[in-house]
């Protein structure tokens, strides 16, 4: 009886390792070799004050919360990501039951192209293009309500991003 489970057992544990899962960061195999990564302020080409500190900012935590990567200064990288905010757009999510002029939700759009450079050669290893939406309902405080959306977005658009740079599916 102790046999038959024992065999059992050591046949689950072999069995196992056929199922394709594996621990540790799966990365696009072009950025395999990278594991050093500079993450400059991203490039704002929009109107909107302090956005791109924002966006770079979550997107270092996201980066650093996947570890995949070890944000590092320029001087120490084994490649940059640089990245552009090209356009952030507000629409009107709903409108006011009595008045359809008056928004009681906005979206907002995040778009942002970026690459990723090899520090050592110039060469550019990936191109992609991250975008976010988000919603938030308005508040009397029309000023707080943008910034919680502003910060919704850029924390989308740090996900999104931080997922063609560190997943390799």
């Amino acid at each position: 009886m102790k046999s038959i489970f024992l065999l059992l057992a050591t046949a689950c544990l072999l069995l196992s390792g056929c199922a394709g899962y594996t621990l540790g960061a799966h990365k696009p195999a072009h950025l395999r070799k990278i594991t050093k990564l500079a993450i400059p302020t991203f490039e704002n080409l929009t109107l909107e004050p302090r956005l791109a500190v924002l966006v770079t900012n979550a997107v270092i935590k996201q980066l650093q919360n996947h570890g995949s990567y070890q944000i590092v200064a320029r001087s120490e990288a084994e490649a940059v990501l640089k990245g552009k905010i090209s356009n952030i757009n507000r629409t009107q999510f709903r409108s006011d039951l009595n008045n359809v002029l008056r928004s009681s939700q906005i979206q907002a759009t995040l778009v942002c192209p970026f690459t990723v450079v090899e520090t050592s050669t110039g060469k550019v290893l990936h191109n992609g293009n991250a975008i976010a939406d988000s919603y938030i309902i308005l508040e009397a405080n029309l000023q707080l309500s943008e910034t919680q959306l502003l910060e919704d977005t850029a924390q989308r658009l740090a996900f999104n991003l931080a997922d063609q740079v560190s997943e390799g599916w």
